[in-house]
């Protein structure tokens, strides 16, 4: 399977307390499976087959998060506090590239 046709589908309604989640990605397979072990009264594995996982889990347990991107001057902030902080230089010693 090539990786557009590896994905990750939510079905739920808004009567349901319960959702359905397959996936066919690793981490989230791994995440899902932990959780179902941890809180088998709120998570549950429904199938595993051919790479893909289906769980049907507690709405509540889920979110989907939406991220605004930062503004300029969020991001220039960002910079000089790591620049203070020293991270700028951490990671030039480290060997990792740095930015700013």
């Amino acid at each position: 399977m090539n990786k557009k046709q590896k994905f990750t589908q939510a079905y739920f309604n808004e009567a349901d307390p319960k959702m359905e989640i397959t996936t066919h990605n690793t981490d989230l397979k791994r995440r899902l499976r932990r959780f179902a072990e941890q809180y088998p009264d709120l998570c549950r594995i429904i199938e595993i087959d051919e790479g893909r996982m289906s769980v049907e889990i507690d709405k509540t347990r889920c979110s989907f998060k939406l991220t605004a991107p930062y503004s300029e001057e969020r991001k220039r902030q960002l910079r000089e506090s790591g620049k203070a902080q020293g991270i700028h230089t951490r990671l030039n010693t480290e060997g990792g590239e740095a930015h700013g």
